[in-house]
């Protein structure tokens, strides 16, 4: 088996406590930290501004009219902010899970997000922010993004060590899951992207890489980080081929303390990102 590429990282910003949820939009990196109860964007030269504050804030989307949206990690609450970065509705979904994390709005509005209760799910946000849920029985769905065809949905299932792959129908149900990527019980995804030759970017937290991997599991690219959890790809800058990856030290309780030390690395990549998330 040919060893995959090694990409070398190079610094981008730091001074956050716990990065999430990173998007490119309107020519900026958006990102939340959710310790620090704020959503961030950052210009390619690295000025950072606080966008919204919002507490526990992990990830990030915007509705075709341009609303933000947030979700909460430790908290089952998503958040529609205006243009102003004034929070407009919130939304509380403690009836179907004790938190959701990573979510995704597709071009036409359509939201998912990570479902955590007795089980892991995945659920569908409507405009009006009522949700149901459309996927089940997963070992803690983390990272969410849609392939080019915009029709075929990609979840990391943190504790599968696998990324799964959902036909997304018009009305936002989802068909019955199949394996995109088995990346062996060593690795564990967490967020990730797409780009536009399908493939995906994905951060293994606890094996301190960033891989890019091809439908079946091929690793063609891999980013070593030297330490701390690799945790949330994103693809963007002006020609859609600079790789964003956010990086905090923690540990799993110091994760729900708040006890974080996160930063943003960056590195040049051959295919530009599709868009998603």
């Amino acid at each position: 088996m040919t060893a995959p590429d090694a990409v070398e990282p190079l610094p981008f910003i730091d001074g956050i406590v716990y990065g999430e949820g990173p998007r490119w939009h309107d020519g900026r990196l958006w990102f939340s930290d959710g310790p620090a109860g704020k959503v961030y964007s950052a210009g390619e030269a690295g000025d950072v501004a606080v966008e919204v504050e919002i507490p526990r804030a992990s990830g990030l989307g915007w509705l075709p009219d341009g609303t933000l949206v947030v979700s909460a990690l430790f908290d089952a609450k998503i958040y529609h902010i205006d243009a102003i970065g004034q929070v407009t509705a919130t939304y509380d979904h403690s009836d179907l899970a004790f938190s959701t994390n990573d979510l995704l709005v597709a071009p036409d509005g359509r939201t998912y997000v990570d479902l955590y209760g007795a089980e892991g799910g995945i659920g569908l946000v409507d405009r009006d922010g009522g949700m149901q849920v459309v996927a089940s029985g997963l070992a803690l769905p983390n990272g969410l993004a849609f392939l080019p065809d915009a029709s075929t949905l990609l979840v990391s299932e943190t504790r599968g060590s696998r990324i799964l792959s959902f036909m997304a129908n018009p009305d936002g149900s989802l068909g019955a899951p199949s394996v995109f990527a088995d990346l062996g019980p060593e690795r564990h995804p967490d967020g990730l992207c797409v780009d536009e030759e399908g493939a995906v970017w994905v951060g293994c937290y606890d094996s301190g890489e960033f891989l890019r991997v091809l439908a079946g599991g091929t690793v063609t690219h891999r980013v070593e980080i030297e330490r701390g959890w690799s945790v949330a790809p994103a693809l963007g800058g002006s020609d859609g081929r600079t790789l964003y990856m956010v990086v905090d030290d923690t540990t799993h309780e110091g994760l729900v303390n708040g006890e974080s030390t996160g930063w943003i690395m960056q590195a040049r990549v051959d295919v530009p990102g599709a868009g998603s998330p």
